[in-house]
């Protein structure tokens, strides 16, 4: 028996940048279309994402006949330290009449390659994306729901409030610098939002307090905690042993990791995430 041969690698949309719009002092809101986009879907669940792809400057950009870019070519055009970089972002919404996909991007200064991107993208400019990915939803049986993440969870857990039963009840705790990026955010009437702000402080300890301090929600709960990877850690611990929620009612990531690169990280997620549920399986959690 021999191996299948791997899938080939979904060839990145062309599309272009519609107009851009500052949410809060550290977001930017950028709508893409054009007719790149045509043939691309986004994923039913509330958590749907792509990946955005950034080229150096002056890097060839070959086109498939279908319009698609070649991205084997223009990585084997490029050295190896200078290969194509890409990150993940939450569909904040797509008009399938328009073809117009929304994506919210976390901006702080000149940081990064999305951010300061995002900050001076200009209609007309390119976009290359793949995707969708995405696989949860809320539970609309649960009998309570649970957010908790920071500015790079906010795009999802705003998806996410959205979706839910009218007669919904919880608590969406998210943490993010300030009261100057706090932003709108619909969701019933059952559904406390709770914003909590970093300052000065180290990345996610308001936000794991807080938490911690909620009362208890009725059971069974569907949760969504995502974010920085040690806060991540550190509240699925929480809502699995202290509030009793289960792997099949929980969606839990890692978007990033304090002190390392996407890159970085994205080479080690899986043995971080490999560790924790290896913890979980030695306390009997189910």
């Amino acid at each position: 028996m021999t191996d299948a041969p791997p899938r080939p690698r979904p060839a990145p949309f062309v599309a272009e940048v519609v107009r851009t719009e500052q949410l809060a002092e550290t977001m930017v809101r950028v709508v893409v279309g054009g007719p790149g986009l045509v043939g691309f879907e986004p994923s039913p669940h509330a958590d749907s994402y792509v990946k955005v792809l950034f080229l150096p400057a002056g890097s060839p950009r070959p086109l498939r006949e279908d319009g698609r870019l070649d991205l084997d070519a223009v990585r084997a055009s490029l050295p190896p330290d200078a290969q194509p970089r890409q990150r993940s972002y939450t569909v904040r919404a797509f008009d399938p009449v328009a073809r117009e996909l929304t994506l919210d991007f976390v901006v702080h200064g000149d940081e990064g390659i999305a951010g300061p991107w995002a900050a001076t993208t200009k209609p007309g400019d390119q976009v290359l994306l793949s995707g969708p990915g995405g696989a949860w939803s809320p539970d609309a049986s649960a009998a309570s729901y649970l957010f908790a993440g920071d500015a790079s969870a906010l795009p999802a857990i705003a998806v996410a409030l959205e979706r839910l039963p009218a007669d919904a009840v919880g608590h969406a705790v998210v943490e993010v610098h300030g009261p100057e990026d706090e932003i709108p955010l619909a969701s019933p009437a059952g559904v406390q939002v709770l914003w909590v702000h970093q300052g000065v402080a180290v990345a996610g300890l308001a936000l794991v307090d807080t938490v911690v301090a909620l009362p208890e929600l009725p059971a069974p709960v569907s949760a969504f905690v995502h974010g920085e990877a040690g806060v991540v850690r550190e509240l699925r611990r929480h809502v699995r042993v202290d509030r009793g929620v289960t792997r099949e009612q929980l969606s839990v990531s890692g978007y990033w990791r304090l002190g390392t690169d996407d890159e970085g990280w994205r080479a080690t997620k899986r043995d971080w995430l490999a560790t924790i549920e290896h913890a979980e399986a030695a306390q009997g959690l189910a």
